[in-house]
C-alpha cells in the first residue's frame, strides 16, 4: 500500500500568512490520520523577493501553531534539497526533456513583443495570450540560438481543443476547456524554473501522493495535468481548498483583515486557539463542536466533510474563541501564558533601555510603555493635527508611510527610518514633518520613547497595523485616492 504524502509549499517573500497556515494544517491532518508524512517546500525561485528572513518566519510561525513536518529544509530528508533555488540542475534537465519530446520549446521573445501582442489582443476584444510565434520555430534553428546564448525562456505546448477533466476529491470531476490554457513559461531567462514545473517535478521526485491546496489554482490545473502526461508520470489526487474569505465574502485581504500569523502571535491569541479556529475553516467535527485540539481534528479527520461554502475569517469570533480556551487554563497556565506573550525578560529588556531614563518611580512605567504591551492602542484624532499638513495631506502621508513598510523585509530601526525618509521625498517633507504622526499612530501618545526604536521592538505586524488603524480613525482613503497615490509612488 502507498505511504500517504503531502506537501505545503510557501514562497518566503512576505509575511507568513494565515491563508498558507489553513492549508498546512489540512495536508498535516490529511497524512497523519492516514499514517503518512507531511512534506514542507520552499518556492524560492522569485529570487528578488525571497528572504531567509521571511523563510524563518514561516518556520516559527507554523511551529508556534503547532504544526511540524518529517522532512524540509531545516529537517532534512531523503528527497532534498528542499529549496527550490538549490534544485535549478533538476528543472533543467527535466525542461530540456520535454523540449526534445517536442513538448515545450525556446521563447526568444522581448518583454516589449510580448507587450505589444498584449496591447493589440485586449484592443481586439481577445484573452491576452502568447500568440505562438517561436512555437513554429525550426527546432535546429532554436538550439543554435540557444547555444549562441540568446536570451530565452521555455514555454510548453497545450492543446487548443476539447476539455481536460480534472478530477477534484471535493467537487468530482471538473471540466476546463484546453483552449483557456496559454502556452506557460516553464523556465524562466534566469535558468529557474516557474510554478508549474517546479511544483510538477518536485511532487514527483519527492513522491507526493495527494496535493491538497488552494482553489485559486483550479482554474489551471489543465497545465500541471498535460505535464504530468508529458512526463509520462502518474498524477497525485488532487483537492482544490476552498479559500478564506473576509465576513463579507471578498477573498481574505491584508487591507481588510490582519493576515500574517505573526500578528495573531503578537496580539496575545493562543497558538491552540488559532489552530482550532483555522480547523473550523470549512470542516467540522463530527458532532460539531466548536473547540477542539489539534489531536481530537487529527483523530477525526475526514476529508469529505470540507465545505465548499467560502470559509469565513471572523476575528471577532477567532476572538471569542480564544476567550474560551483562556478560560479555561488554570491560573498558573494562565500566568505562563501571559509572561512567554509579552512578560518575558528577553521582551523587557528591549524595552527597558527606553524606559529607564525616562522614569522616577516604577508605578510611571505602565503609562509610558503600555503600548508595548498592547494589540490597539487608543487613537485620539486631535492629536494628529498638523503645523504643515492639512487632514487630507495626514492621511496620504500616513498611507504612503504603510505602504513602504508594507514592503520592507528587513526590520530594523535603520531599515524603518529609511522607509520614512522614502515617503518624506516623495512628498517632499522632511523627517521632522512626518514623526509628530507616527507619536499618536504607533503609541497613542503625543510623545513617548523613541518611535523609531518602539517600531523596531514592536514589529512590522503591530507597527502596520497600528497605522492601519489610525488610518481608520482618520477617515481612511478612498478609492480615488488610493488610485492617485499609488500613481504617486510608481511615478517615482
Amino acid at each position: 500500500m502507498t505511504t500517504v504524502r503531502t506537501r505545503i509549499a510557501p514562497s518566503p517573500t512576505g509575511d507568513p500568512h494565515v491563508g498558507t497556515a489553513y492549508i498546512a494544517l489540512f495536508n498535516m491532518c490529511f497524512a497523519r490520520q492516514h499514517g503518512g508524512q507531511f512534506i514542507l517546500r520552499i518556492e524560492d525561485t522569485d529570487q528578488v523577493r525571497s528572504s531567509t528572513e521571511s523563510e524563518q518566519q514561516i518556520f516559527d510561525s507554523l511551529r508556534w501553531l503547532g504544526i511540524e513536518w518529517d522532512e524540509g529544509p531545516d529537517v532534512g530528508g531523503p528527497h532534498g534539497p528542499y529549496r527550490q533555488s538549490e534544485r535549478a540542475d533538476i528543472y533543467k534537465k527535466h525542461a530540456d526533456i520535454l523540449v526534445d519530446r517536442g513538448h515545450a520549446f525556446p521563447c526568444f521573445c522581448s518583454a516589449e513583443r510580448l507587450n505589444e501582442v498584449r496591447a493589440q489582443q485586449m484592443a481586439d476584444k481577445q484573452t491576452p495570450a502568447y500568440d505562438g510565434l517561436c512555437s513554429h520555430l525550426d527546432p535546429d534553428e532554436a538550439q543554435q540560438r540557444v547555444a549562441a546564448g540568446e536570451s530565452h525562456v521555455i514555454r510548453m505546448r497545450m492543446p487548443t481543443e476539447g476539455v481536460c477533466i480534472v478530477d477534484d476529491m471535493l467537487r468530482g470531476k471538473v471540466e476546463i476547456g484546453w483552449d483557456r490554457m496559454d502556452m506557460q513559461v516553464l523556465m524562466k531567462a534566469d535558468g529557474l524554473p516557474t510554478y508549474f514545473l517546479a511544483n510538477v517535478v518536485d511532487d514527483h521526485l519527492m513522491g507526493i501522493t495527494h496535493v491538497l491546496r488552494g482553489e485559486e489554482w483550479l482554474p489551471s490545473a489543465p497545465k500541471l495535468i498535460a505535464l504530468y502526461e508529458y512526463f509520462g508520470w502518474e498524477q497525485p489526487v488532487l483537492c482544490y481548498m476552498p479559500l478564506l474569505r473576509n465576513p463579507d465574502k471578498s477573498k481574505l485581504s491584508k487591507r481588510k483583515n490582519p493576515t500574517s500569523v505573526t500578528f495573531y502571535e503578537r496580539m496575545g491569541y493562543l497558538p491552540q486557539a488559532m489552530l482550532n479556529y483555522l480547523g473550523r475553516m470549512g470542516w467540522s467535527m463530527p458532532d460539531e463542536r466548536e473547540k477542539f485540539s489539534l489531536e481530537e481534528m487529527i483523530e477525526n479527520f475526514d476529508i469529505n466533510r470540507v465545505s465548499l461554502g467560502g470559509p469565513i475569517f471572523d476575528v471577532e469570533k477567532l476572538s471569542w474563541l480564544n476567550g474560551q480556551w483562556l478560560r479555561e487554563l488554570t491560573v498558573e497556565q494562565f500566568a505562563d501564558a501571559a509572561r512567554e506573550w509579552a512578560f518575558n525578560r528577553d521582551y523587557v529588556m528591549q524595552i527597558a533601555p527606553h524606559v529607564q531614563g525616562r522614569v522616577e518611580t516604577l508605578s510611571e512605567i505602565a503609562p509610558l510603555a503600555g503600548f508595548f504591551f498592547s494589540g490597539a492602542v487608543p487613537i485620539n484624532a486631535e492629536l494628529f493635527k498638523h503645523k504643515k499638513l492639512d487632514a487630507d495631506q495626514v492621511r496620504q502621508t500616513l498611507q504612503l508611510v504603510l505602504w513602504q513598510l508594507e514592503s520592507l523585509r528587513q526590520w530594523d530601526k535603520d531599515a524603518i527610518m529609511a522607509s520614512i525618509n522614502a515617503t518624506g521625498a516623495l512628498l517632499d517633507l522632511k523627517l521632522r514633518d512626518i514623526m509628530p504622526l507616527m507619536f499618536p499612530a504607533i503609541t497613542g501618545q503625543a510623545s513617548s520613547v523613541s518611535v523609531l526604536d518602539a517600531m523596531a521592538i514592536l514589529g512590522p505586524d503591530l507597527t502596520r497595523y497600528r497605522l492601519r488603524q489610525a488610518l481608520e480613525v482618520l477617515g481612511g482613503a478612498s478609492k480615488k485616492e488610493v488610485k492617485a497615490w499609488e500613481k504617486l509612488l510608481l511615478d517615482k
